[in-house]
């Protein structure tokens, strides 16, 4: 292993080994860590601005995570082939270090903290995002800025008996993983213990077929035993950053101001001017959001006027007084919520503590769309739109991560009127982009294959109407859009966000949280999965820990919110349509040989063009395990088939045998005959004796000419490949009569020939059985009107150095 430090510590931790080296880079930084884990390795800093920013009401911490490529030993694949702005992993991996990091700083810290995470080195083997908690923690403290670590943070991959696995590894939560668990906390000081701060968690993209296949499933009950284990794990670490941090040198001691969010006596004056209102506002259950803020708001100008009237022996200047106030009013109405909903057991619009608002759910609202549904539950609605798209639409993933392609993906849109207010509209958010990959993350398990569903899919959440839990939302109404639009999900999805309140050592869990509750309560706990499992779940806590029966109980009360969400679901929609929406996209997926690969795409994707062209299919060919996979996808079933048949005509062609007859189409004359294309890729000689009948002939353009159409038989098949033609007499309506029983259906075309004989280009190729007592039709394609021009040497191959030609047209 590189050596990146002069001081460090390591530490074993379920079998894997975790290193932390500082002293040798980043020496300005406030305080820096290179941690190592396998051959990934991370730069963490941790630095604090030298002045507060005290005209701030909020802690200003900032996590930036820098995926460099060079890490995974590769170039950025954007037009300027640099880093630019980060990916969706690297901001999913900045919450994944915020939110546990972001509670344990002290209250009143306005000084910027900027934790940075520079990826070294990726082995594209251990993910680099758990290890940065660990660093971030770590950077922190010696850093020397107020803040109650450490912090750790631990992956746990469940496999199909039941076990979990401490920092698997990418290839193994593929083959092995069923179950994907990070878990975060922190060391408390006073009983030693492990506080859990965070949890993000969900089942593996297969998870379902191996659970069909006997594995554990990942229950509620299972889970709660999971985080218990999951303390001892983080222990560890902890116990490893204390090592490392009391090796290496910290940073000079400086003075880190804290700002009180209110002074006492302007609390005081609040609460004297308007608990009492505030008190019936708030048990007002008749009162929806947007009455009940109106409400709070203008009370809340009431009570600053009042602190500004009663109040001026506080020394601070006005802008700092009204802030203060504002506090302190925010901090009355927290304290009043909870008081009621600890001791009466009643929420703020009258339910209580395990009561879902009123729910519905609607699909099919949209024409166009190949799938839509809107899921409402109480002020939170959400707008679900689905579509179709070939594989080639599926997202490219420029990462140091393996993985390279994203088929199912959700995006979630919070436009600022869903609460009531304006905004700029300037892209996704952080939040946005969080919220989004936790409900893609709790249906992607239920989602079909790529073998069953050939399809990429892009499902858009739409908040239009806020009150809580929108990403629990939107996974209902991702439920909803996929059902609408026939995919075969295994099982329908539901979540739902719990809370909790804890006062003198009382906890009252809640179900369906608010907004306000959100805002006010201790922890937010959302769950999402079906009826028989969780697929996905995420937790951030305040409390400085949970006992786990507390947790446990949380768990269950989901489950049973969960069941209630998915009868509204499917008493909506209760399977799965069992045709696409008309306006899908059709697909058809063909396997072929792996060396008829080449001849379906052509010289230069040629034939594949033609085909297209022909058609307005689109057309995927790949190689998977030996074998082609070709994937039609076409905007009507008619243009599938079509382009099916000529994928099949290439890598299954027909080879004729002595006797059958054709009515074929001379490719090209020479001074010793004329070839005829007989099916896709088998052309007859024609020989020039034939063509002449009496007459000696200098060149078969003498008696036929390209594109001519004429009925041959085969008269002699060499080498399998080689076939020598006689001409012979368009067949008459008789003879198809005359044939046996057994006949063919494609020979039917050769009786409406007769009927067509003074036309110069019949319907479709003809073929007649010779001796063999049957006729098969035989041609190129249906289209009798299309005509193919091709060039060959006399023994199949190329002349004058150039490849098959071939022209189409129409009549």
């Amino acid at each position: 292993m590189t050596k990146l430090g002069t001081y460090s510590a390591s530490a074993t931790v379920g079998g894997v080994e975790i290193t932390m080296e500082s002293g040798k880079l980043a020496g300005q930084a406030g305080g820096s860590v290179v941690c190592h884990l396998g051959e990934t390795i991370l730069l963490v800093t941790s630095t604090g601005s030298r002045a507060p920013k005290d005209h701030l009401d909020f802690f200003p911490l900032t996590v930036d995570f820098e995926e460099k490529m060079y890490a995974a030993g590769r170039i950025p694949g954007s037009f300027f082939k640099r880093e630019g702005r980060p990916s969706e992993n690297a901001i999913l991996t900045c919450r994944l270090v915020d939110r546990p990091m972001r509670p344990t700083f002290h209250d009143g810290l306005r000084n910027e903290i900027q934790i940075l995470i520079t990826t070294l080195s990726a082995d594209q083997s251990n993910p680099p995002d758990v290890l940065a908690i660990n660093g971030a923690s770590a950077a922190t403290m010696l850093a020397g800025i107020p803040f109650d670590g450490p912090v750790a943070g631990v992956r746990m991959g469940m496999d199909r008996d039941g076990n979990w696995t401490v920092f698997p590894t990418f290839e193994w939560m593929d083959e092995e993983g069923v179950f994907d668990l990070v878990v975060a906390g922190r060391l408390n000081p006073d009983s030693g213990e492990v506080d859990v701060l965070m949890v993000e968690a969900e089942a593996t993209e297969d998870a379902v077929t191996k659970i069909e296949m006997g594995a554990v499933k990942p229950t509620e009950e299972v889970l709660g035993k999971a985080l218990e284990e999951a303390k001892g794990y983080l222990k560890q670490l902890c116990a490893l950053q204390v090592d490392f941090a009391g090796k290496a040198p910290k940073a000079e001691a400086r003075d880190f101001p804290l700002f009180a969010a209110y002074d006492s006596r302007v609390y005081d004056a609040v609460e004297k001017a308007t608990a009492k209102e505030l008190g019936r506002i708030l048990v007002d259950d008749r009162m929806d959001k947007k009455q009940r803020g109106d409400a709070i708001a203008e009370l809340r100008d009431q009570a600053i006027d009042y602190v500004f009237a009663n109040a001026g022996d506080v020394d601070v200047a006005d802008d700092e007084l009204e802030k203060q106030a504002k506090n302190a009013y925010r901090s009355l109405e927290k304290t009043l919520i909870r008081r009621r909903v600890v001791n009466d057991g009643v929420r703020i619009d009258g339910r209580g503590p395990a009561d879902l608002r009123a729910l519905s759910a609607e699909v099919g609202v949209l024409p166009r769309a190949h799938g839509s549904g809107i899921f409402t539950r109480g002020e939170t609605q959400v707008l679900n739109i689905l579509t179709l798209g070939m594989m080639r639409d599926a997202q490219r993933l420029d990462t140091i991560d393996p993985n390279t392609e994203k088929r199912y993906i959700h995006h979630y849109n919070f436009p600022p009127f869903s609460v009531g207010e304006t905004g700029f509209m300037r892209g996704p958010k952080r939040r946005e982009i969080g919220h989004g990959a936790l409900a893609e993350r709790a249906l992607l398990p239920v989602v079909p294959s790529t073998e069953v569903l050939p399809y990429a899919m892009r499902l858009v959440s739409e908040v239009v109407s806020s009150n809580g839990s929108t990403s629990m939302a939107s996974v209902c109404a991702s439920t909803l859009s996929l059902m609408d639009a026939g995919i075969p999900i295994h099982a329908p999805v539901a979540g739902i966000a719990m809370g909790l309140i804890s006062e003198d050592g009382k906890y009252t869990t809640l179900t369906d949280i608010q907004g306000a509750e959100d805002a006010f309560g201790d922890m937010d706990f959302k769950v999402a999965g079906t009826a028989d499992f969780v697929t996905a779940l995420q937790l951030d806590t305040k409390l400085s820990g949970i006992p786990a029966q507390v947790l446990a109980d949380a768990l269950n009360q989901a489950k049973d919110a969960r069941m209630e969400i998915l009868d509204v679901i499917t008493d909506c929609i209760s399977e799965p349509r069992k045709e696409m929406n008309k306006y899908a996209p059709k697909v058809h997926v063909e396997y072929i040989p792996q060396d008829k690969i080449g001849e379906v795409i052509g010289p230069k994707g040629k034939i594949i063009r033609e085909i297209t062209e022909e058609t307005g299919a689109n057309i995927d060919v790949e190689d998977d395990a030996g074998r082609g996979v070709v994937r039609i996808y076409a905007a009507d079933g008619p243009s599938a088939d079509m382009a099916l048949a000529r994928i099949r005509a290439i890598a299954n062609p027909v080879v004729p045998q002595e006797g059958e007859r054709y009515y074929g189409t001379v490719v090209k004359t020479v001074d010793f005959g004329a070839f005829v294309n007989l099916t896709p890729g088998a052309d007859g000689l024609l020989h020039i004796s034939q063509l002449g009948g009496n007459k000696r002939l200098d060149h078969a353009d003498e008696a036929v000419s390209v594109g001519d159409k004429l009925w041959v038989e085969v008269r002699e098949v060499k080498n399998g490949n080689k076939f020598s033609l006689a001409i012979i007499e368009e067949p008459t309506a008789g003879a198809a009569d005359d044939d046996d029983d057994d006949v063919e259906v494609e020979a039917q075309p050769e009786t409406r020939a007769a009927e067509t004989r003074a036309e110069e280009k019949p319907a479709e190729p003809r073929a007649e059985g010779g001796d063999r007592g049957r006729s098969r039709e035989r041609g190129g394609d249906s289209d009798g009107g299309r005509e193919r021009t091709r060039t060959r040497s006399r023994d199949g191959g190329s002349e004058d150095g150039e490849g098959r030609r071939r022209r189409r047209r129409r009549s």
